[in-house]
C-alpha cells in the first residue's frame, strides 16, 4: 500500500501557502510534516485538522497507489 500527499502539495501551491505556514497554523510537529514530505503514514487526526484549515476533504490532500502490479 502506497500513500501520496501530492495533492497536498499542490493544493497548498494554488492556495498560495507553504509548507511551513501550513504546520504553524495547526500547530504541526516537524517530525510529521517530515513523514508528510516522505509519503508515510500519519494520524487521521492530522488529516482532519489539515483538511479543516485548507478547507478541503481527505480525497483532496491524500490518494492511495496501488504498489502491487497486475
Amino acid at each position: 500500500m502506497a500513500i501520496s500527499y501530492n495533492k497536498l502539495w499542490k493544493l497548498l501551491i494554488d492556495k498560495g501557502m507553504s509548507k511551513v505556514e501550513l504546520r504553524k497554523s495547526i500547530d504541526l510537529a516537524p517530525n510529521t510534516l517530515t513523514k508528510l514530505n516522505k509519503n508515510e503514514e500519519v494520524a487521521m487526526t492530522v488529516l482532519e485538522r489539515i483538511c479543516k484549515e485548507l478547507h478541503a476533504d481527505f480525497g483532496d490532500i491524500v490518494e492511495y497507489i496501488d504498489d502491487q502490479e497486475e
